[in-house]
């Protein structure tokens, strides 16, 4: 997603009509996420004892485990502690799946560094989006995305923003709460595109990774967050990715523009907490299952994706959705196909879920890859047997931590 004009559309006329009863009012994310009692179900107003973010000066704690990989790649972690991570050696940036390392830095992500955090863009050309136009279902018109309401804790709370460190400076994604099939109500999952945590085929892993639920709750702008509390901020706090995974596809194909790696643009996060005990799902009172069944579009039905669009005309503080009937999408036609929505949103809704309906109840069934240079649509990955492998193996590895 950028903000520079592409040409001439490639065609029009897919547009469907969303029912009355469809999406609008089924996906009210933080309601529908939470079945059972009403132990269970989001609370009317964060809790403020978990919110409050350590502010210790740049004080890592990294942990034996952390410390043993750091060494293993030649990483002193003294030097680490003390600004080495800034380091962006080519030669030294960590990019096989087992590489990963994120130790937490706790008062790094203050309010003002997340305002700072840029777009994590991912754009294809108009070259791009014609190669496979026989794969490729009419490009649709474009959805103006509607603003989440506020409190977000009480619409969408699921939903939040990716923060990460890259070369360039500190970047900005979103993501969702995820349930743990294998942990159940007690997740400490979080889904988001795999760009937002590994740069592909040509760098290694983003360092700093942290999810924050309900960013902003209250849609506060520029000028109003000068004076927000923590909690308005980040009301159920800062949690920091112990680790992370994306896939093969993603490690090796992907690029700025997507490349081969974007139909499988997905990543999967286990969080802890800045300060707390607690897990996610517990502390944010909801999290969405994973649909991995990959229904053709024609048979998905209307989708919805949710996140925070960063780049003009948006500045990545209020939350945004977009409603659609999805098509589909490939950038080669040996390359499987993704679904494909109209949307206005830009940089920074990456990683957002994409959810549908499913037997009465909301599921993430993608997540926002990649869009043209004008903004008129998202493309986003199927999520079949490799995703669910991926999801599975995270659960099984480190959901119990």
């Amino acid at each position: 997603m950028g903000s520079t004009r592409t040409s001439a559309p490639l065609g029009r006329g897919r547009r469907t009509v969303l029912t009355a009863v469809g999406l609008v009012a089924a996906l009210a994310l933080t309601a529908t996420a939470c079945g059972g009692s009403e132990k269970d179900k989001a609370n009317d107003k964060p809790d403020a004892t978990t919110s409050q973010a350590a502010d210790s000066g740049g004080e890592v704690k990294i942990p034996s485990d952390i410390a043993d990989r750091l060494e293993e790649h030649g990483i002193d972690v003294d030097k680490w502690k003390n600004g080495a991570w800034k380091d962006w050696d080519k030669d030294k940036w960590l990019s096989e799946a087992e590489d990963f390392v994120n130790p937490v830095i706790e008062g790094l992500w203050k309010p003002d560094r997340m305002r700072s955090a840029k777009e994590a863009d991912k754009t294809v050309s108009v070259k791009d989006a014609t190669a496979a136009q026989g794969v490729s279902d009419p490009e649709p018109d474009q959805v103006r995305a509607e603003a989440e309401k506020t409190p977000y804790h009480e619409n969408a709370a699921p939903v939040g923003k990716v923060f990460f460190d890259s070369p360039e400076g500190p970047a900005v994604c979103s993501g969702t709460v995820i349930k743990d099939v294998n942990h159940p109500g007690k997740s400490n999952l979080v889904w988001t595109a795999g760009h937002c945590v590994h740069a592909g085929g040509d760098g290694g892993w983003y360092r700093n990774l942290v999810f924050v639920p309900a960013y902003n709750d209250l849609g506060q702008s520029a000028a109003d967050l000068g004076g927000a509390s923590a909690t308005e901020i980040a009301p159920y706090g800062n949690w920091w990715a112990d680790w992370a995974s994306t896939s093969n596809g993603w490690i090796q194909g992907g690029s700025q523009s997507g490349g081969d790696g974007a139909a499988y643009d997905y990543a999967v996060l286990h969080v802890k907490p800045e300060q707390g005990a607690k897990s996610l799902e517990e502390t944010v009172g909801a999290a969405l299952d994973v649909d991995f069944s990959a229904p053709s579009a024609a048979e998905a039905g209307e989708m919805g994706a949710w996140g925070y669009p960063a780049a003009p005309p948006y500045d990545g503080l209020q939350m945004f959705k977009c409603l659609d009937a999805p098509g589909r999408f490939s950038l080669s036609a040996d390359l499987p196909t993704m679904y494909r929505i109209g949307c206005s949103m830009t940089g920074g809704s990456s990683g957002g879920g994409w959810f549908r309906v499913l037997n009465g109840k909301t599921v993430l069934v993608s997540n926002t890859s990649i869009g043209p240079m004008d903004n008129t649509w998202l493309a986003g990955p199927q999520l079949g047997k490799d995703a669910e492998a991926l999801y599975q193996n995270m659960s099984k590895t480190y959901g119990g931590q």
